[in-house]
């Protein structure tokens, strides 16, 4: 029920403390309140004066007060902890995800992802506040009022005992099916995520190709599957809550009629027999709650679970093998692939055996069709893949991975959609360059075309654009991204990743007269489906499956008549030489 990796948490072992010693003062509080309050009844059944009741009235008030006071103090003293928690494991769970790169999307899905961060977090907030101090209750109360009640009734008291263990084992067993339940519970609700965020991404191709209905009926499939586990889960919450409540129900209704048999025999007297039957409830409450908040709970759990597994994930290190103190790239560098086989997991390579030179600002277009590896090809170049077998050479350095805070520095990656910030169109545009001055911001937004739209805007470069903010079109969005480049020229390492996969022909070959002139003095990686790219290369890799099949200028790779011609005729729509 509690994953141990919670104890590892700074503040945990301060917090367990603060609540085990308030538990055991509840405990003393809850023994109190049912004495007193039998001392009272009894008072009053031998009908002696309403005086001498007062003072166990004033008790057991003061007792009930404090014990309620101190689940108040239990939330005060818990909150700070879950709160702080919460945040540092979000802050962490970010900068993961950014040092591990697509490998973890790749594997868990976008959706997931995002849900992991965002209702992830929210579900283990609730599942710290509630599963330490549930824990300690039963720990610490039930055994404290089990000592009590064998002080005053030993019978009563080695019943309780017994049938506890039985309680118990009934929890087990239909906790394990409510676990098993909520397990595929999540699971479900990780794909139904991942199912939403790739309609929302495919959605405008789903419409052209007049596929968005038969998508819609997948996705209602999958929500409708997610119900049913869901359903599945909440019968099997709600079955081991009645069963749980009629043993315990079924428990205290025995101690009564033991009770009763005792005051007719006389074996026992009326005050000891109340304070029995009043401490019973609270004796199996803790079960209770704890079986209740149980499966409030799973989902946290899982939720907690799945976040620590991605924070215990090792990151790429040595970091400082570059030198930083030299010029990041420039017309002498190179760079060297030898025999690299790269993958999103251990046990599979996506690219094998790649193995390539490239030298100062070459213009290099890798080409491939869909699924080749352009995209993970990039991921290598750009550090978020580590390579899992062969060399890479920067500067005549050999390097275990490009996650190196040197190349880090030198580059500037424009992926096939750019990520704008919910700010102003300034602040997108001053991402990598945040102190650029007010002539510099407009320079670029002129070599990226950008002047005309900025003059419609409201309130030109300080519009708010985003996300909830004024939409920005494809072609606006990779002008952005262009203009980012242009702002800091010193990075002299271009990495396109499908820049115009999106965009329609005519604002393809407008937005390519922007970017033609950013490639001068660059080493550009360019991946694209585009055919017509490749005439502005200098040099082009061939990808097909996985595999480097050929590299060379585009008037060699012609004149072999070989994989790249076959390739573009392909995707011109002709039949293969």
């Amino acid at each position: 029920m509690i994953d141990q990796r919670v104890f590892k948490f700074p503040g945990v072992r301060r917090l367990t403390v603060g609540l085990g010693l308030l538990t055991l003062l509840q405990a003393v509080l809850i023994i109190l309140q049912a004495r007193y309050l039998a001392v009272a009844i009894v008072h009053l059944w031998k009908m002696q004066p309403l005086g001498g009741i007062v003072l166990p009235l004033l008790v057991f008030a003061a007792a009930f007060v404090g014990r309620h006071l101190v689940t108040l103090a239990k939330n005060w003293l818990t909150y700070p902890f879950v709160e702080n928690t919460t945040k540092t494991l979000r802050k962490q769970f970010m900068a993961k995800l950014f040092d591990l790169g697509p490998s973890v999307v790749a594997q868990k899905g976008t959706g997931n992802v995002v849900t992991m961060g965002l209702e992830g977090i929210d579900k283990i907030q609730t599942y710290l506040m509630m599963i330490i101090d549930k824990v300690l209750d039963l720990a610490i109360t039930p055994w404290l009022i089990l000592i009590y009640i064998a002080l005053i009734q030993w019978k009563e008291a080695l019943f309780l005992l017994a049938i506890y263990p039985l309680i118990i084992l009934f929890m087990i067993i239909l906790g394990l099916a409510a676990q098993a339940k909520a397990d595929r519970q999540y699971a479900g609700y990780q794909r139904l995520s991942n199912h939403f965020v790739d309609t929302l991404r495919g959605l405008p191709t789903l419409k052209q190709l007049g596929l968005n209905e038969a998508y819609a009926g997948n996705v209602y499939a999958v929500s409708e599957d997610y119900r049913k586990k869901t359903m599945a889960t909440l019968t099997i919450a709600m079955t081991s809550t009645f069963a749980l409540d009629f043993f315990t129900t079924l428990s205290i209704a025995i101690i009564a009629v033991f009770l009763g048999f005792g005051l007719m025999d006389n074996t026992i007297q009326l005050l000891p027999a109340l304070i029995i039957l009043t401490l019973a409830p609270d004796y199996f409450a803790p079960i209770r709650n704890f079986a209740n908040d149980y499966h409030a709970t799973l989902n946290g759990k899982n939720a907690l679970t799945a976040v620590l597994d991605i924070l215990q994930r090792k990151t790429p290190t040595d970091r400082e093998l570059l030198p930083a103190t030299q010029p990041v790239w420039t017309a002498n560098d190179d760079l060297r692939l030898q025999h690299v086989n790269v993958g999103y997991t251990a046990d599979h390579a996506t690219l094998q055996d790649i193995s390539f030179d490239v030298h100062g600002y070459q213009k290099v277009g890798i080409i491939g069709a869909s699924g080749s590896g352009k995209s993970t090809l990039i991921n290598l170049l750009s550090g978020f893949l580590s390579p899992q077998a062969g060399q890479v050479t920067v500067r005549g350095t050999q390097v275990p991975h490009l996650d190196q805070r040197a190349w880090q520095r030198s580059f500037v990656y424009i992926p096939q959609a750019p990520y704008l910030f919910h700010a102003s169109l300034r602040e997108n545009l001053t991402f990598y360059t945040p102190d650029a001055s007010d002539e510099a911001v407009t320079a670029a937004v002129a070599r990226a075309g950008l002047t005309d739209w900025v003059a419609t805007l409201p309130d030109g470069l300080a519009t708010q654009i985003g996300e909830g903010a004024r939409g920005v079109s494809g072609g606006q969005a990779q002008r952005i991204a262009l203009a980012r480049a242009f702002l800091d020229d010193s990075r002299k390492v271009l990495l396109f990743d499908e820049p115009t996969a999106h965009l329609d022909i005519e604002t393809e070959i407008d937005l390519k007269k922007a970017m033609l002139p950013v490639f001068d003095h660059h080493l550009v990686f360019f991946a694209t489906h585009r055919l017509h790219w490749m005439n502005e290369m200098d040099y082009i890799l061939v990808l097909d499956h996985g595999q480097l099949v050929e590299q060379g200028t585009p008037a060699e790779l012609q004149a072999k008549n070989g994989a790249y011609v076959r390739l573009r005729s392909e995707m011109e729509g002709e039949a293969p030489a």
